[in-house]
């Protein structure tokens, strides 16, 4: 897989948990909010977006896609260290790199929020979300965690 597609995943999946802690949603429901074309959007321009910084990005799709805030709030619910948004960005571009070629990566993106999984790498009490790529990819195939 290519850096340039690498680096919008993780540009993409980042902003969704940049968003998702912002407005204390479930990142399954900040795509939902977003939508497959708004997601398909800042995929392809993550090169563009990437220039600015992230709070002003976050700020005008929470705006264009008229998300309210909730009540999810796993940075404070953690009782540990709070992985930074990046660092959870990352869990989910290699996932989602790992399940998918290049040309179904919206898809992907779409798969694996909406999946059992998301819930699992939001849960920063576990030690889940750092456990290898293999391991995170081999619990979302068999769609457990082993």
């Amino acid at each position: 897989m290519g850096t340039k597609n690498n680096n919008a995943l993780f540009f993409t999946c980042s902003l969704i948990e940049y968003i998702g802690r912002d407005i204390r949603r479930t990142r399954r429901k900040v795509t939902d909010f977003l939508g497959k074309n708004r997601i398909k959007r800042i995929y392809e321009y993550s090169d563009v977006f990437h220039c600015e910084p992230i709070e002003k990005i976050a700020a005008e799709f929470i705006e264009e896609a008229g998300m309210t805030k909730g009540n999810f709030d796993n940075v404070s619910e953690c009782k540990y260290t709070v992985p930074g948004y990046w660092d959870i960005g990352e869990v989910y571009e290699r996932l989602i790199e790992d399940m998918f070629d290049d040309e179904k990566i919206i898809d992907g993106i779409w798969e694996v929020y909406h999946s059992w999984i998301d819930e699992q790498i939001s849960n920063y009490n576990t030690d889940f979300y750092y456990q290898t790529r293999d391991y995170i990819a081999e619990c979302y195939k068999k769609g457990v965690i082993l």
